[in-house]
């Protein structure tokens, strides 16, 4: 079992074109199934520890991953049970049914155990469980201690992250969720991977038959962000400016936030209310202000608001030269025509959308949360950080980074404009370096999860800005 972090993550049809590629260099269904049964099984008995053992089976092939398993199990001495929600219906799936020489239990009748094993579906379902597997599977769960799911919970959906199915039991919810191969959407979107618990991820072969690009990975705890060497000065730490417009408490959070994730210098342009922290250098908004060829990164759309002003100022932030980060109002002021200024900006630009900004700014989709990202970058030509419960950090190329779902405590007003000043930061102090944009933007959201993880519960926004000091003096 290991971390997910960084790790790349595949949809369904990726997992299968990889398992097709691996047959086509020799391998066969019976020989990947026993790779992944035997890693399952010794995950589960690691995790098991001497608890007695329930596998439920389905009929596919994660059913037959749960039949090696067992066999796996037993001949470790293992207290193991098999419950089968009927007969296997693939060949290899019989292959491994018959190898399991103990008894099998009618799943809807089978008693529970100290340690639940969820092998009914994994990746690939397309359908609702039937109302009374939902129902037995979740009577098996709740008399659990553990449950572990083999590969994705029982009811999910593999790549758009949602529960095929309504009510609290139309998905099992799962301790641990040991992923097969490669991670899947769900394992990281909401609400799927709510039910997934703890995600580790198993090898089972397949290295040499998938094409790892690295094109969409999970996020990672960044690397890149040392600490300041001695010849560092405010200017090589990276200077920050951001525009504060009708409501510009939401510019100082930002401001604030750009300095504790580590930037050497925020510039706040534009009137303000409060003269703290004093380490923020005020002065009047003007376009010529925007020109300092030292600033990294301009920040415009933080209580903007979306009056003639506020169009004059984003407009006067577009015809820089300067990396350039859109939040807020100004991304209900980005029409087509400015839109098409995006796209020909020779700086990096970065857009930060939550839900409904990216409704009225891409329009609204049944697509996949992640799809909906990277066509969303790409017809911008830059880069995006559709926000959420799991957010997706895409770029233009159609590369992408995506987080675990996030402190819900985070749902409070401010937090998003911590989380820009957080990617400001990142991005303006490594202006110089060899690390990607899109890297960049994800170490700044990484930031503002760590900093909402050590707070705890119940915080303001200020409370998450403070935070930063110490969530980048600890990477």
């Amino acid at each position: 079992m290991t971390p997910i972090d960084g790790t790349t993550i595949l949809t369904a049809d990726q997992m299968r074109a990889a398992e097709a590629r691996a047959m086509a260099a020799g391998a066969s269904v019976d020989s990947l199934m026993r790779t992944a049964g035997r890693a399952v099984a010794t995950a589960v008995a690691r995790l098991a520890g001497d608890a007695d053992i329930l596998i439920a089976c389905g009929p596919g092939n994660n059913g037959g991953d749960g039949y090696v398993a067992a066999t796996v199990l037993a001949a470790m001495g293992r207290a193991v049970r098999v419950a089968a929600l009927g007969e296997p219906r693939s060949d290899a799936a019989r292959v491994a049914r018959t190898a399991w020489t103990g008894p099998v239990e009618a799943l809807h009748d089978a008693p529970p155990a100290a340690v639940l094993v969820d092998a009914v579906f994994g990746t690939g379902l397309a359908r609702a469980l039937a109302p009374d597997l939902a129902a037995t599977l979740a009577r098996l769960g709740a008399s659990a201690r553990l449950t572990i799911a083999v590969d994705l919970p029982s009811g999910v959906a593999t790549d758009t992250g949602l529960i095929l199915g309504e009510g609290p039991d139309a998905a099992i919810a799962a301790d641990v969720t040991l992923a097969l191969g490669r991670l899947k959407p769900a394992h990281l979107l909401v609400p799927a991977a709510e039910r997934c618990g703890a995600v580790r991820l198993l090898d089972i072969g397949l290295t040499a038959a998938i094409d790892v690009d690295g094109s969409l990975r999970a996020a990672a705890r960044p690397s890149f962000l040392a600490t300041p060497s001695f010849a560092a000065h405010k200017y090589t730490r990276g200077m920050v400016a951001i525009v504060a417009g009708a409501m510009p408490g939401a510019a100082e959070l930002s401001a604030e936030a750009a300095l504790r994730a580590g930037a050497g210098y925020v510039l706040l342009l534009g009137e303000t209310r409060t003269t703290e922290p004093h380490a923020i250098v005020r002065r009047p908004f003007s376009a010529e202000a925007l020109a300092d060829e030292r600033i990294g990164v301009i920040v415009i759309g933080p209580g903007l608001g979306r009056d003639a002003a506020g169009r004059e100022r984003l407009d006067a932030g577009l015809a820089t030269n300067a990396a350039l980060l859109i939040d807020g109002d100004a991304l209900h002021l980005l029409d087509e025509p400015r839109l098409a200024t995006v796209r020909a900006r020779t700086a990096p630009t970065i857009l930060t959308p939550h839900e409904g900004e990216f409704d009225t700014l891409f329009g609204k989709s049944d697509d996949p949360r992640i799809d909906r990202a990277r066509s969303a970058a790409q017809r911008a030509g830059a880069i995006v950080v559709f926000k959420g419960s799991s957010t997706i950090v895409a770029a233009p190329d159609r590369s992408g980074i995506v987080t675990p779902p996030a402190d819900p405590w985070l749902s409070t007003a401010g937090t998003g404009d911590v989380l820009t000043g957080a990617i400001a930061a990142v991005v303006a102090a490594h202006a110089t370096s060899s690390v990607a944009l899109l890297d960049r933007v994800a170490a700044g959201v990484w930031l503002h999860s760590e900093a909402a993880r050590r707070l705890g519960g119940a915080f303001l926004a200020d409370d998450l800005a403070h935070a930063l000091s110490g969530a980048r003096a600890g990477v």
